[in-house]
């Protein structure tokens, strides 16, 4: 079987449902993860664990201990097959298919219809690599390596996240919006947010931003400088 070409997605989970189908070291870091992001609810099986006592205490978090079954899957937005039985992953994964929902399947990737990308995290931004399930290894060893660079670039978007909501309630032009943004992106700004360098940073936003934006500036830099 040809590796499929993925595409790539961000998901808001924190409106769905999903689940988790084994309780063991791969299932539990799917579960960190995915309470991390703000899951709305998290229904996990595993015949084979304690009722309580090894995964964290969360209002999103349903645990059942017992065997999955297909009726499992309904509401299910995004569902992991994460136990140690290849028998009962495969299970998970084409009961999933049959009925249209997302599946990680942990030890047979190719089984499920998408993969979990190694992330970086800094601030607000995320970087997503996947190797296509080549080499999830090197996929992970890439992220440490980027992560460094990201934290690098952060400040930047988190200056560019304040602004952008005064920008746009002043209703000016679109295009002149997209063209100030692009404009700060090859200002140097980033560069003097790195070098600590607040005098810099406010030349260079004085001499972008309208005027009306002008009171807001030394506001829009707290604690980035």
């Amino acid at each position: 079987m040809p590796t499929p070409r993925y595409y790539p997605l961000f998901l808001d989970l924190g409106r769905v449902k999903c689940l988790v189908v084994g309780a063991g070291a791969v299932g539990r870091r799917k579960i960190g993860a995915l309470l991390e992001s703000g899951v709305r609810e998290l229904v996990v099986l595993d015949p084979e664990h304690p009722a309580s006592g090894f995964l964290p205490e969360h209002p999103a978090l349903v645990f059942e201990a017992r065997r999955f079954v297909p009726e499992d899957l309904a509401g299910c937005a995004l569902v992991f097959a994460a136990s140690g039985d290849r028998e009962v992953n495969a299970a998970v994964a084409a009961a999933c298919a049959e009925r249209g929902i997302f599946c990680n399947c942990a030890d047979a990737p190719l089984e499920g219809t998408c993969i979990v990308p190694a992330t970086a995290r800094a601030g607000g931004m995320a970087l997503a690599l996947s190797t296509g399930g080549a080499s999830p290894a090197y996929a992970r060893h890439l992220r440490e390596e980027l992560e460094g660079w990201l934290h690098e670039k952060a400040p930047l978007a988190a200056l560019l996240g304040r602004i952008r909501p005064r920008l746009l309630a002043l209703d000016g032009d679109t295009m002149q919006n997209t063209k100030l943004f692009r404009a700060l992106v090859q200002s140097g700004l980033g560069a003097a947010l790195a070098a600590g360098d607040g005098k810099r940073c406010e030349e260079l936003l004085a001499a972008a931003l309208p005027e009306g934006l002008h009171p807001w500036i030394a506001e829009f830099l707290d604690g980035l400088v």
